[in-house]
């Protein structure tokens, strides 16, 4: 039933907030360590009242038809959240709203307006219509390009072959040409017939009552003479053909019966009983009416997908689409099912047109199914060619399964970036936020697109729900982007993420990831980051939610603490701080530490640089999520012990007094050239040293720089004082020498990253944003950072063990003379 608003306006200037029968209930969150949190819906959108200045006492009720016609629900789009449009700005939809100002004095017998069951229109205020004719030309350009309704604009598709027309409603079919006349006297044949009413009379009623003007539908439908009807209809549920229920479902969609009548519960549960009496096509045009009323009929698509698993060889190829889509919109489809519909795919994907293309793409992606990779590189070399005639809408779709399935098609990424700037005008704003989300995801960098998306962001930012402006800042900020219009850009979303606080902590998952973006971009909104650290919103973020904050909340503190140290705001606890650095540090000596490219790199240090106290495999920063072997050089190039963890494991099971070494003949014999030495013996030497010249040479290293070996001593060697303090000292530091070595200045601390493909932008040696935060804070922290990149270290991998040494000892000693 319709609600009524009444307020009372005393004679003076006052403000109301708007309301809304259909606004959302407050979010309140239970959990057993969590206390009960209540968060204020109000918003500043929500607060939508004017200030108007009344001359006389009185009420004025607004009717809005429309705010009781339709429910949002919360599978209407996984990808994009019915949560999330909190902006109605483009909305194609014209609302009929009725202004009734009554006065208190008037008797309830003047008020009769009310009580009619079909009444026309009232003419708006002319304050209304005076705005609507101010409203610019580019603002309505902006509206039809942003307008977007998910039961319409999805189902274009399904113009484009006659067959689609068994298999689908198309909801603008049927005129509404009956009179309000003509309704009152159908309604009023229910209630002189009540239970009399035959199978066809309750049919028939029912389809022409759908053809009553948008108006009237709402005033029908709160009618009790209509509840008779949808009553009867009930009782007799069991004696209608599939054919019959159909059509009546056909009208409840013209009709607009709301997804929660529990009318529909009823014959939700008939046609789950009729599943295996109707065929395929009959059961297609069922899950789309469903789709059209918004309801939410999982058992039913559970029946209907089975039965689909049995005849799925029979499927033609409109059938094959419009099931994709089905299933799609029911956001599940089941894994055995989707890999036979991968093969069909596989079958038609030379016949299907762009559209359908983009609808198989999106089925998938919204029912957590990828796409084959050789399917998607048959879909990318097609798309390619045909980039300019393929609509906006199939074009997002087909960028979503690349960025699900993680392939980068480089020959349809660079026609991308040809064809999206110069249509990106016509492109909505959430379309806009799929494209840089998909560049992002796919670590693809095109200069030229972000740039133009970059442009538009801050002229679309209206438009932009929550979502879409954590989406766009994660974009630029995971591939390390600053735009030309940097400022106007971070300016534009960071304001207006201030003036939706409400909104964004409703959903902390799009606040903390627009906060990490920004971090990576080098920009500190101060008063947004003390929001999110405080133990109310800490508490709200790490409670019973089904996403996991804990890491982010970390990452952005310990940011907070390096680059912002002026910060005096909200900190993580402690014993949070301890708990994710645990959480984090098991899963890296878990998946992380122990790759063969890292092994391999540590236990070669080690044997350079003289002992696994040299080095330290672990997180520098363990808020940055990846691990470091950190070394300790002194101002002479001279490793440094520091690793205590290891060198105190060893002190009791080794003598710290100074043993030296045995000064044997054979060894005077090497050190000065009074002792000869076997002639085989030394031509071995001689070939094993013309060997490791020409493998320097190969590697393209000066032997200057490799003149620490001297493994071969086949001339001699000088004996210095240095050479024979090494030869007679103990092999082990002192453990009273370790705190000295490390407070001593001129400490060279090299944080050695182990660096892999997924670290940089795709086929670019530009690093993520995440990788680039943590060299940047590692060097404000006073490291030194020195990188094995992957294009050098993993080719090395398969190569002799003296290759990879001698590239060892180039990188690290070479530090020094390079500062």
């Amino acid at each position: 039933m319709a609600t009524l608003v009444c307020r009372r306006f005393p004679q003076r200037v006052s403000k109301a907030a708007a309301f809304s029968s259909t606004a959302k209930c407050t979010w309140k969150k239970t959990s057993e360590n969590c206390k009960d949190y209540i968060w204020d819906p109000e918003s500043k959108e929500h607060n939508t009242g004017t200030v108007k200045k009344f001359n006389t006492l009185e009420y004025r009720v607004y009717y809005n038809p429309f705010a009781y016609s339709k429910v949002k629900n919360v599978i209407e789009d996984c990808e994009d959240l019915p949560e999330h449009n909190y902006s109605s700005t483009g909305m194609k939809r014209v609302q009929n709203i009725y202004s009734v100002t009554c006065s208190r004095r008037l008797s309830s017998t003047k008020n009769t307006l009310l009580e009619i069951p079909f009444n026309k229109s009232v003419p708006q205020s002319t304050s209304v219509q005076t705005l609507k004719q101010e409203e610019k030309k580019e603002d309505l350009q902006e509206s039809n390009v942003e307008a977007y309704n998910t039961k319409v604009d999805p189902r274009t598709f399904q113009n484009l072959r006659p067959e689609y027309r068994s298999l689908c409603f198309d909801s603008s079919e049927g005129s509404r040409s009956l009179s309000v006349e003509e309704g009152d006297l159908i309604l009023h044949k229910i209630a002189i017939l009540k239970s009399s009413l035959t199978l066809e009379g309750i049919i028939d009623s029912f389809c022409k009552l759908s053809r009553l003007s948008l108006e009237q539908l709402v005033a029908v439908q709160s009618n009790t003479r209509f509840a008779i009807l949808c009553r009867n209809s009930i009782e007799n549920l069991h004696l209608f053909s599939v054919d019959q229920l159909i059509n009546i479902l056909k009208a409840f969609v013209h009709l607009g019966i709301l997804p929660t009548h529990s009318m529909l519960h009823v014959y939700e549960v008939e046609f789950c009983r009729r599943v295996w009496d109707m065929n395929l096509n009959q059961l297609l045009l069922v899950a789309d009416l469903w789709r059209l009323l918004g309801r939410h009929v999982p058992q039913y698509l559970e029946i209907f997908l089975s039965f689909v698993n049995l005849h799925w060889k029979d499927l033609t190829l409109p059938q094959l689409v419009q099931l994709t889509y089905v299933i799609g919109e029911g956001r599940k489809g089941p894994q055995e099912l989707m890999l036979k519909l991968d093969s069909l795919v596989l079958k038609y994907l030379d016949v299907m047109n762009e559209e359908e293309i983009g609808v198989i793409c999106l089925g998938f992606f919204k029912s957590n199914n990828g796409l084959s990779e050789h399917i998607m590189y048959k879909i990318g070399d097609r798309i390619s060619t045909r980039m300019k005639e393929i609509s906006n809408f199939a074009l997002v779709n087909v960028l979503k399964m690349f960025r699900y399935t993680h392939i980068a098609h480089l020959n349809f990424l660079k026609h991308l970036g040809e064809v999206v700037p110069q249509r990106i005008s016509g492109i909505g704003t959430q379309g806009i936020m799929h494209i840089a989300l998909a560049c992002a995801a796919l670590h693809y960098f095109d200069e030229r697109l972000m740039n133009v998306i970059a442009a538009v962001v801050p002229s679309r930012v209206k438009y932009c729900r929550s979502k879409d402006i954590a989406k766009f800042l994660w974009a630029f900020g995971s591939l390390n982007y600053e735009p030309p219009n940097a400022g106007e850009f971070y300016s534009s979303l960071i304001e207006e993420i201030r003036k939706r606080l409400h909104e964004f902590e409703k959903f902390p998952e799009h606040f903390l990831t627009s906060l990490l973006a920004l971090a990576f971009a080098r920009q500190f909104p101060l008063d947004l980051i003390d929001v999110a650290l405080s133990d109310r919103f800490v508490q709200l973020a790490t409670c019973g939610s089904k996403h996991e904050f804990k890491k982010d909340l970390f990452t952005l503190d310990g940011s907070m603490e390096i680059e912002c140290l002026n910060y005096k705001g909200n900190r993580l606890k402690l014993h949070l701080r301890e708990e994710v650095t645990e959480m984090v540090w098991n899963f890296a000596s878990q998946d992380i530490c122990v790759k063969p490219e890292i092994l391999e790199a540590v236990t070669l240090l080690e044997t350079i640089l003289g002992g696994s106290h040299y080095i330290k495999n672990h997180m520098i920063l363990p808020h940055t999520r990846s691990n470091d072997l950190e070394v300790h050089l002194d101002i002479n190039g001279k490793p440094i012990p520091f690793n205590k963890e290891v060198t105190e494991a060893a002190l009791p099971n080794l003598e710290m007094k100074a043993t030296g070494v045995y000064v044997t003949d054979d060894l005077m014999g090497q050190l000065f050239k009074g002792k000869d030495r076997p002639k085989n013996i030394m031509e071995s030497e001689k070939v094993k040293s013309e060997s490791r010249v020409i493998e320097q040479k190969e590697m393209g290293l000066a032997t200057d720089t490799l003149a620490c070996d001297h493994s071969v001593f086949s001339e001699g060697v000088p004996l210095t004082d240095h050479l024979l303090y090494n030869l007679t000292a103990s092999k082990i530091c002192q453990e009273e020498s370790m705190p000295k070595l490390i407070k001593a200045t001129g400490i060279l601390k090299l944080a050695i990253q182990v660096s892999h493909r997924n670290h940089y932008c795709y086929a670019s040696k530009r690093l993520l944003g995440l990788h680039s935060l943590k060299r940047r804070q590692l060097r404000q922290l006073g490291y030194t950072v020195l990188e094995l990149p992957y294009w050098e270290w993993f080719p090395l991998l398969r190569c002799t063990r003296l290759k990879k040494l001698a590239y060892l000892r180039h990188k690290v000693f070479d530090t020094l003379k390079m500062m």
